[in-house]
């Protein structure tokens, strides 16, 4: 293999922890099935969409084609499930824990699909609707030296969701995502990109165009969260949502205050007077206001919901038997429970996704040579430091050295010359001793930091590697693109992807 896929923890966080006890303790979180329990979760959730109409009706925003149309298909015959992941959208895609997220709920249907004997299907909730451009507008990819950003501008005005945001020209960002490439010898993922983000998309189109291309050949179903037929759908539990938001904001303040009194920060913050339904009236996207809940049209196609509602309604709309998360989605799913239980409905329940990170092989040989392993990068000075002190020229190392040897030495001799008469404190003199390594090490920080400014081609090869795999000093899946991966290495990187996510999902 090409690749090298390591599994890491997704995280740290004690909601992430929480989560993961099957007790689901405190009852902020839907309780992980055990062995058995899945299968009476699955057998539920089908029995409750057993007449098949979901499909039809979502079908217009599904548009699926191949073995995802085919896997849907089955599900509905079969009176099966799905599993569900989502992200709002990311340039060209978006960075790696996107595709993370989609191979789990796949690796995840697989796994639930061979252990019930029930039709199994993932699907990826494209949140088009979401109107954060800033998260939209940019992604990274690694170079040798380091990493570099591609961003577009907006076209149009703050607010609007990005279903509705024009793209416009973006060859530039392209011609700057295939020189990332190389002489990449599979040229399917970037004619994916040329073909989505073409000059007359949007930004959402698009990347519901690039992840159908990409991830319906692997049965993987892509919902575009912003077509009319999701918000027809969820339209009873967004009036439910709106006829009762004034409980519904009691119920998240109460549980704020819980999550805050056990140590817990709540994900999503309170705003006072405001509901859980979103409204694009008149172009913009807002949250509707408290007080004009009972005013607003009941029969408004320009509703949504909010991060806190949206998994309430996809698990209505959805015969979900579970969704696939990563930690802030975990750390929100705490409040989503008293949303759903505020409306008398089914609650959904998270898992979390698989998380790792790729080593590519010029990635392995730096490493090699250079003697560090990847969490070593995590520190952005630490290995780029140690090598640059070791290529000080060798005078210099030992002029250092032996000046701190001198110092040593010339206070010992203070000591011992002062022994009798005790003229000063031991502490004085232990002090001075400090303040004069402490000068010395300064002067050697200087000295190395001038070899990192001259560069050598091992710092390079270093600031290449940390580039790859902690770029701008966060985890490698938090901000690299996948299509340099695709076209570099090609089916080989989902293939690896999903049996590492296969792995995670037999432990779920």
């Amino acid at each position: 293999m090409k690749l090298e896929l390591r599994s890491r923890p997704l995280s740290a966080s004690p909601l992430v922890a929480l989560a993961e006890r099957r007790d689901a303790s405190a009852g902020w979180y839907e309780p992980r099935p055990d062995a058995a329990g899945w299968k009476r979760r699955v057998a539920e959730t089908a029995d409750q969409f057993r007449d098949g109409a979901w499909l039809p009706a979502l079908a217009p925003a599904i548009d699926a084609e191949g073995a995802a149309a085919a896997r849907l298909q089955r599900v509905v015959d079969a009176g099966g499930v799905v599993v569900t992941t989502g992200q709002q959208p990311g340039l060209f895609g978006g960075p790696l824990y996107t595709w993370f997220k989609a191979m789990s709920a796949l690796a995840l249907a697989d796994e639930l699909e061979q252990r019930t004997g029930v039709a199994v299907a993932p699907v990826f909730w494209a949140a088009t609707d979401d109107s954060d451009f800033a998260e939209a507008s940019e992604t990274a990819v690694s170079v040798p030296g380091g990493t570099e950003l591609i961003r577009i501008e907006s076209r149009a005005e703050e607010g609007l969701p990005m279903a509705a945001v024009p793209l416009g020209d973006a060859g530039a960002q392209i011609e700057t995502l295939i020189r990332a490439c190389g002489s990449a010898p599979n040229s399917g993922a970037l004619e994916a990109v040329r073909a989505a983000y073409s000059r007359d998309a949007t930004v959402g189109s698009a990347y519901v165009r690039l992840l159908r291309t990409l991830l319906e050949p692997l049965g993987v179903a892509v919902l575009d969260a912003s077509h009319s037929a999701v918000r027809a759908a969820g339209l009873p539990l967004l009036r439910n949502s709106l006829a009762r938001s004034r409980e519904l904001e009691a119920a998240l303040k109460e549980r704020s205050k819980a999550l805050k009194d056990a140590g817990h920060r709540a994900q999503v913050q309170h705003v006072a007077g405001r509901t859980l339904v979103f409204t694009t009236a008149g172009g913009v996207r807002h949250r509707v206001r408290t007080r004009e809940a009972d005013a607003l049209s009941m029969d408004s196609a320009e509703l949504s919901p909010n991060v806190l509602l949206r998994p309430v309604m996809e698990r209505a709309i959805l015969p979900t038997v579970a969704y696939v998360g990563g930690p802030a989605e975990i750390a929100y799913f705490a409040q989503v429970s008293a949303v759903a239980d505020g409306l008398g409905a089914k609650r959904p329940l998270i898992v979390p996704r698989w998380s790792g990170v790729i080593v590519e092989p010029h990635v392995r040989r730096i490493l090699a040579k250079v003697g560090a392993d990847v969490d070593d990068f995590a520190d952005p000075h630490a290995v780029e430091t140690r090598v640059a002190r070791a290529q000080l020229p060798s005078a210099l190392a030992k002029a250092l050295k032996k000046a701190r040897s001198r110092i040593e030495a010339a206070v010992k001799e203070l000591e011992k010359a002062d022994s009798a008469a005790a003229a000063l404190p031991p502490t004085v003199v232990e002090g001075a001793k400090r303040q004069l390594l402490h000068k010395l090490d300064r002067l050697e920080r200087r000295y190395v930091a001038a070899t990192k400014r001259h560069g050598s081609e091992l710092l390079t090869e270093v600031a290449t590697a940390r580039g790859a795999l902690y770029p701008n000093g966060k985890p490698q899946e938090r901000v690299l693109n996948v299509i340099p991966f695709l076209a570099k290495y090609g089916d080989e990187v989902f293939a690896a992807i999903r049996a590492k996510a296969r792995e995670h999902a037999a432990s779920l």
